[in-house]
């Protein structure tokens, strides 16, 4: 039996209780329903249960999922997903001058691409994978703290045997077996931005995104909120309502890696980056799913600048581009706390061991592990522990488990791009990419990361008064 991942209304419904506690409802009335009936747990892991559910199920998750919809929430004013109600409730946005400052060189681009793909490629091997197991793998090899790619030569059969690789990504991204950048959504989302600015340039609307994907993403490169996105689109759902519908995912992690094109194309002006990436955002998510891609935005559009600049005392550094980060989501919203105290730690300890079990603590249990805030809040501790160095963030980001190829290609595009040159980056990490990526996208398959980073760098050119005044 064919059993459809991240879209069965009897596994979204365990999702959406625990979103709904999250969010500020009060599911535990739906909840107590939904368990009398038979109904299980979410899947922890995967994105199906492995039992089919009966029609009855079935009909009442359907049911349940639009009860949980019209619960009203306690946070609503402070987590608003709307972008006027989002700036009136941030007292330093940044200004936007309408007009982007100097665009950095083709070569800050190339680090950039080349750096989302390194930390992606880390990642990969031990996605989904709980936190002590990576670490048992890694130390088993003598690569702890992480250094550089997973191998599995050297680690025990007993290990491997408890803790397998993930298995679509160890046969091509554990050290031994890399040949070129695989095919990975966190590379595609990035590609796929590429082509809506080529076709509508930065005043795109969030309805040329769905028309976009309509034609170029195939629903089963798709995972959680683009999936369920996807899926309401071909529904004749329209955005935003697109990102509300039966989507419990709608504040996990994908809006967040689609972010990076709309930092790397306003370099210095981190309110546009911002404003391009909540259009982009809200076809699938609302809320702290928004701001993880804003903030995100913001970290890079403000490294653009280091970049862009030839005054060394100009040049932000990774603290500063974080803060301006913070400037563009609601300060009292809980991606906010999270980011604050994630930074908080990293500049008291001096072990990252014990940041990463403090994040723990105070997600895991709460959140899954794709769930944007934890992963933001990581990705955040990791760039602030390393001080920006690209070796120190990625290997961090990816050390503290959760999403590990997402955080690893957003750190890593952050480090990389304030290097502002690939050749800045260790030949250990770049030399098995063979400046070859592999994509399922348009017609990007086989490209090098030189050929796009030029592509980037057209695309980031100040805007005509036409463009900018495109409705």
């Amino acid at each position: 039996m064919l059993r459809l991942t991240w879209v069965q209304p009897e596994d979204l419904l365990g999702h959406e209780l625990r979103q709904a506690a999250l969010d500020g409802r009060e599911p535990s009335r739906i909840a107590e329903r939904w368990k009398a009936a038979g109904g299980g747990e979410a899947p922890l892991r995967a994105g199906a249960s492995t039992k089919p559910a009966s029609r009855y199920l079935r009909t009442l998750a359907e049911d349940l999922l639009d009860e949980l919809a019209d619960l009203p929430s306690r946070l609503k004013d402070d987590e608003p997903t709307d972008l006027e109600k989002i700036k009136f409730l941030c007292p330093n946005w940044p200004s936007d001058s309408g007009t982007s400052t100097a665009t950095p060189a083709p070569a800050a681009y190339e680090a950039a691409w080349l750096g989302r793909a390194i930390g992606c490629l880390l990642g990969k091997p031990v996605e989904k994978l709980p936190l002590e197991a990576i670490r048992r793998l890694a130390k088993a090899t003598g690569n702890w703290p992480l250094t550089t790619y997973f191998t599995a030569r050297g680690v025990p059969q007993d290990l491997l045997a408890a803790h397998p690789w993930n298995r679509r990504s160890a046969l091509t991204s554990l050290a031994e077996n890399i040949d070129g950048m695989p095919e990975d959504d966190d590379l595609n989302y990035p590609l796929l931005n590429l082509l809506l600015l080529r076709r509508h340039g930065r005043a795109f609307t969030t309805t040329d995104v769905a028309r976009l994907w309509l034609d170029e993403l195939p629903p089963g490169r798709t995972f959680t909120a683009e999936r369920i996105a996807h899926r309401n689109l071909l529904l004749g759902i329209e955005p935003p309502h697109t990102a509300r519908h039966r989507n419990p995912f709608r504040e996990w992690i994908g809006a967040l890696i689609r972010a990076d094109v709309h930092g790397w194309t306003n370099p210095g002006n981190p309110a546009a980056a911002a404003e391009q990436a909540h259009r982009d955002a809200t076809l699938t998510h609302t809320a702290n799913g928004v701001y993880a891609a804003m903030f995100t935005a913001a970290v890079i559009a403000q490294a653009a600048t280091a970049t862009a600049t030839t005054s060394a005392t100009a040049a932000p550094d990774i603290h500063t581009c974080l803060r301006t980060g913070l400037t563009v989501i609601p300060p009292n919203s809980r991606l906010a706390r999270a980011v604050r105290h994630a930074i908080q730690l990293a500049d008291t300890h001096e072990d990252f061991d014990t940041v990463v079990d403090e994040l723990h603590a105070t997600h895991a249990h709460a959140h899954h592990w794709v769930h944007a805030i934890p992963n933001t809040a990581l990705i955040t501790a990791a760039l602030t522990h390393a001080n920006g160095d690209f070796t120190g963030s990625i290997c961090r980001a990816v050390s503290g488990g959760w999403d590990t190829d997402s955080n690893g290609a957003t750190a890593g595009s952050i480090a990389a791009l304030l290097t502002g040159t690939p050749a800045a980056l260790p030949d250990r990490w770049t030399a098995p990419l063979k400046n070859r990526l592999a994509t399922s996208v348009a017609d990007f398959n086989g490209t090098g990361f030189d050929a796009l980073a030029r592509l980037t760098h057209e695309l980031a050119r100040p805007l005509s008064p036409l463009e900018a005044t495109r409705p």
